[in-house]
């Protein structure tokens, strides 16, 4: 593997009910892309959209971090339902190809795979919780990546959960401008330092990051 290379995917929500914070996560997207293009090391993007009218959309693939265009009102247009297990399998079997086709000199030595939504799965085809949840546990423990999961529903958050995402990588964001805005910004954080960092460590989000979020807040006293 090639030392010093992360590879981050997204998989971002284009749902209809993301119109109303559409602004906010075009912004928060292009927050984080600028900081990642200014932190050292190698790194390359993947960023799928998906919705009911197109399940998974692949708008850039492995494309060097410098090389991605910002996100604009032409590329992220809202609209339909939520397949976010279809969207979920298809980006971890893309990825799990894309990696399998570089030489192995040529592999990132970290992977990063986060999805952002603002709602749970509703009208998936292809996959169930089922599968969703082994094949995130087989890429954790045998490949050592990283899953981060954000969303603007806290029911959401706990489906996560179930899908093997471990709950110090998942966090709820407030549905407005500050809340999206501090979600990406929390994200890219915890990607920046895991690029920096020398030996592996699982991506985390801290007490910090969920102090920003109301929606974090309410969480936390509903699970006492």
């Amino acid at each position: 593997m090639k030392e010093d290379y992360t590879h981050i995917s997204i998989i971002l929500d284009r749902t209809g009910s993301m119109q109303d914070i559409r602004d906010d996560t075009i912004g928060g997207f292009n927050a984080f892309l600028k900081e990642q293009q200014s932190q050292p090391g190698v790194a390359t993007l993947t960023l799928v959209q998906f919705d009911t009218q197109d399940p998974y959309e692949v708008i850039h693939r492995f494309k060097p971090i410098s090389e991605v265009p910002e996100l604009t009102h032409h590329t992220y247009v809202p609209r339909a339902s939520t397949p976010l297990l279809d969207a979920i399998g298809r980006g971890i079997n893309d990825l799990e190809k894309c990696l399998a086709d570089l030489e192995e000199s040529k592999r990132p030595s970290k992977v990063v795979l986060a999805i952002i939504t603002d709602g749970q799965e509703n009208s998936s085809r292809e996959f169930k919780k089922e599968q969703i949840a082994k094949m995130i546990q087989q890429k954790q423990e045998q490949n050592q990546w990283q899953f981060v999961f954000l969303s603007a529903d806290l029911a959401s958050i706990d489906d996560a959960g179930e899908y093997g995402i471990q709950a110090k990588s998942s966090m709820s964001y407030d549905r407005s401008a500050r809340g999206v805005a501090s979600g990406w910004g929390s994200m890219s954080s915890n990607v920046s330092r895991l690029r920096s960092t020398k030996h592996l460590k699982d991506m985390e989000f801290t007490e910090e990051d969920r102090a920003k979020q109301q929606s974090e807040q309410e969480r936390t006293k509903q699970n006492k």
